[in-house]
């Protein structure tokens, strides 16, 4: 069993933290860090997650690649986030691939990579707090606690958040409809691509709109990406897509 750790929010974290800003007054103010403050910040956080999960041997860390797919559906995604990366963040990255397996693959996030190597490589551990790993079935750590994702719940996921959508990401769902709303209309007309769309139509949009917010909520997996030509498949469910709904549920041994 591998640890598989959404590296990119430890290792922002871990620097932005070593920051130091120096200002010299008048229009001129700098930003420095230490890098062996960055680093050990970086390595303590990693200890954290060993000493609450086990002492693994094997840890792989996932980064996110500069370049995004999703941008591609839609050249506004995350672009409130073009922010500019903490001081040594590149570095820090490099010298960790000196001690673990990183893996970073061509125009993915961090979260497709983690998606596509669970679920060719099932029976590990995800540590990741972004809710969007729920989608990926297997066990989920998410910074607090440990959760089972089933297959069931991982699909009914990806269509509560194809509704609901994902300010932070750039992406509005169904104008109205949040994670609560989007769970009880499921609950009532069923998890299905019928259900997404007539909620779309419902708000005067449209089902290529519904196709949109759903390639741009889906986490990929093994299933979802070309391993020959190293390019995502995009997610294109038929008019009778059904999800028989299993929900996730929380793992009581931990």
């Amino acid at each position: 069993m591998k640890l598989l750790i959404d590296a990119d929010f430890i290792v922002y974290k871990s620097c932005a933290a070593a920051e130091t800003e120096i200002d010299f007054g008048d229009d001129l103010i700098v930003v420095t860090s230490q890098f062996k403050d960055a680093y050990k910040a970086t390595q303590g956080e990693i200890n954290k997650i060993k000493t609450k999960l086990g002492n693994f041997a094997d840890i792989i860390l996932f980064f996110s690649d500069t370049v995004n797919f999703r941008k591609k559906i839609m050249p506004e995604y995350k672009g409130h986030r073009n922010r500019k990366k903490p001081c040594g963040y590149k570095r820090v990255i490099n010298a960790l691939k000196l001690e673990y397996e990183v893996i970073i693959m061509p125009e993915l996030e961090a979260d497709d990579s983690m998606g596509i190597y669970a679920t060719a490589n099932p029976g590990n551990i995800i540590v990741s707090p972004d809710k969007d790993m729920r989608q990926i079935p297997g066990q989920l750590y998410n910074m607090d606690e440990t959760f089972t994702i089933t297959d069931e719940g991982g699909a009914a996921w990806h269509l509560i958040q194809c509704l609901s959508g994902d300010q932070t990401d750039g992406y509005g769902g169904v104008p109205g409809i949040g994670v609560k709303r989007a769970e009880a209309l499921f609950k009532k007309e069923g998890y299905s691509w019928r259900t997404v769309v007539r909620a779309f139509k419902d708000k005067g949009l449209t089902e290529e709109d519904a196709l949109t917010n759903a390639r741009l909520a889906r986490i990929l997996t093994t299933e979802d990406y070309d391993h020959e030509q190293n390019v995502p498949r995009l997610w294109t469910p038929t008019s009778s897509y059904t999800v028989n709904y299993g929900a996730g549920s929380k793992d009581e041994t931990n």
